[in-house]
């Protein structure tokens, strides 16, 4: 059963918060590219977040709009 774009939204900030700590454990232990691309993973998963977030509230306003 496919996730609610609520829920997709949800899980990507999820996704991020799990990456960025993980980067900050491998930066701690010294693995720098580890981390460079632990965090890069974040970024892109809060991008997405943030993009579905705004398709969500456009549709919701052209919904309204009818």
């Amino acid at each position: 059963m496919p996730l609610s774009p609520h829920n997709r939204i949800a899980e990507l900030h999820n996704l991020a918060a799990h990456a960025h700590n993980a980067a900050a454990v491998a930066h701690g232990k010294g693995d720098h590219p580890s981390a460079h691309e632990l965090s890069r993973q974040a970024l892109e998963h809060s991008m997405n977040a943030h993009k579905l977030s705004q398709e969500l509230a456009t549709k919701a306003a052209t919904l309204s709009k009818v």
